[in-house]
């Protein structure tokens, strides 16, 4: 994975062409060398944000959200709210490019009813991108593969939105940097924690201490936390809630693992 994302990096920057991979191998051996070795495999993909939107509508309750995603990679479905998304049932947002997918059961038109705005957008990430650097947008960019013309768009446009008003992100192990960032609250707001694709690389003491952090700040002031894992059949993620302190793990959804299709309720 990392070598075909190496090679694709030189091809978006016109040092290399997919017609002849032999000359690129041979030409570019000590950077691929060094890329496969070092560079961490980063994938942001926005369209999981089209199976978290009914997510996030389920549990506003009026208040603005204060966003808090765990891996959030480039940030881009931490800007969730500033695309549009089209389902069987209805329609939600009013962003500059719509997110759509397979809603093989979709989520209630009421819900899609609902409003909610955003005062904070938080993440935090082992090796966060930058995507406002050309660097930044070309390496997610690298890691999608050159054969999935509809996925490289799609980053594209998300990578444009992010550059107008990029959210905060946070360079750090977020199982050991919880529990400074649940203490900083915004008043007045919903504090709303998500994750995707991130947590299933966690090992059980990590999960726990997760755990044991959001039941401490819940008690606080309680918060959720919305979030993927394996579906029981492996079909795709399973997308929970849970509410803090004391609830227990509740089953929104099943999505597919890119997001491409969503049963809402299952």
């Amino acid at each position: 994975m990392r070598l075909l994302a190496g090679l694709h990096y030189l091809v978006l920057g016109t040092e290399a062409s997919w017609g002849d991979i032999g000359t690129a191998l041979d030409r570019h051996a000590a950077f691929l060398t060094r890329w496969a070795t070092e560079q961490d495999v980063q994938t942001n993909e926005v369209q999981r944000s089209w199976g978290l939107v009914p997510a996030f509508l389920f549990v506003a309750d009026g208040r603005p959200f204060d966003l808090l995603e765990l891996g959030p990679s480039a940030g881009l479905n931490l800007l969730w709210d500033r695309y549009s998304y089209r389902y069987l049932t209805g329609s939600w947002g009013h962003g500059p490019f719509e997110l759509s997918g397979d809603d093989r059961l979709p989520p209630p038109p009421d819900l899609l009813e609902r409003q909610v705005s955003v005062v904070r957008r938080r993440g935090v990430d082992l090796n966060p991108v930058d995507v406002t650097t050309q660097d930044g947008s070309r390496l997610l960019q690298a890691f999608v593969w050159p054969d999935q013309p509809g996925r490289l768009d799609r980053l594209r446009r998300a990578i444009d939105v992010v550059r107008h008003d990029p959210p905060e992100l946070q360079r750090g192990d977020y199982v050991e940097v919880l529990p400074e960032l649940l203490r900083d609250r915004r008043p007045g707001a919903q504090l709303v924690i998500f994750q995707s694709a991130s947590t299933q690389y966690l090992d059980p003491s990590g999960l726990e201490r997760l755990d044991a952090a959001m039941q401490e700040a819940g008690r606080d002031e309680p918060l959720v936390f919305i979030s993927t894992g394996r579906a029981p059949d492996d079909s795709g993620y399973a997308l929970e809630l849970q509410r803090y302190p004391g609830g227990r793990p509740t089953r929104l959804a099943v999505l597919d693992f890119h997001g491409a299709w969503l049963e809402w309720g299952r």
